[in-house]
Formats: structure tokens, C-alpha cells, sequence
């Protein structure tokens, strides 16, 4: 299976888990996508159509801190920043919508960061 056959394959789970996974008002949603290089996450509310919170690997913050070491620590470190964001805009649970993307990893490391600052998913 090349490239495009796995993209087909997680884009067509994104599709299903979508039908079931929608992000309100109390409940915001966090949607989570990843490229080979980085990874990007924000919290969507959907009744509005807005973001509340985002951040990704090349957001500032986590730029200016250099090399943190490998993707998967980098993406804990956008899990923390994301959380102190969304506490910010008054945001302590989200429905986690993982993008397709198996729980592990990268996306797994992201989820923990969250958790750790305190958001509730």
C-alpha cells in the first residue's frame, strides 16, 4: 500500500469517526492532524464554525525553544501549550477527535501533554 492508498484509508476512518464526533459549546472539539515533519491540533466549536485554541510544532512558543528533541516530544509540547491556551479561553473539556490517526505515538504523546495541564478529554 502506497502513500495515497493510506491516506485514502485514514481520510475514509477521519470520515466515520466525524459523523459521530461534534464539538458544542461546553464541549468543544480537538482536531488533530500530523504531516512527516510536524503536527498540529485545535480546539473547534462547531455549532459557530470557530477556533478557540491553536497550536502546532512551528507555533512560537515551542520555536524558540530550539531543538526539544525528537517529534514525540515535541508533540507532548504542543499538548501542554494547547491546553494553557484553551484553560485560557475558559475551555476544561474537549471531545478528542483524533484525525483518522491510530492512538499512539505522536497523537498519544499529544493527548498526554493535554491531560497533564489539567484539560479533561
Amino acid at each position: 500500500m502506497g502513500y495515497e492508498g493510506k491516506r485514502e484509508s485514514r481520510l475514509r476512518r477521519h470520515r466515520r469517526i466525524r459523523k459521530r464526533v461534534v464539538g458544542n459549546a461546553e464541549r468543544p472539539r480537538l482536531c488533530v492532524f500530523k504531516s512527516a515533519r510536524h503536527i498540529y491540533a485545535q480546539i473547534i466549536n462547531d455549532e459557530e464554525g470557530k477556533t478557540l485554541a491553536a497550536a502546532s510544532t512551528l507555533s512560537g512558543e515551542i520555536r524558540e525553544k530550539g531543538k526539544v528533541g525528537n517529534k514525540t516530544v515535541a508533540a507532548r509540547l504542543v499538548g501542554e501549550l494547547l491546553a494553557a491556551k484553551a484553560l485560557a479561553a475558559s475551555v476544561y473539556e474537549v471531545v478528542f477527535d483524533r484525525g483518522g490517526y491510530k492512538f499512539h505515538g505522536r497523537v498519544k504523546a499529544l493527548a498526554d501533554g493535554l491531560r497533564d495541564k489539567g484539560l479533561k478529554l
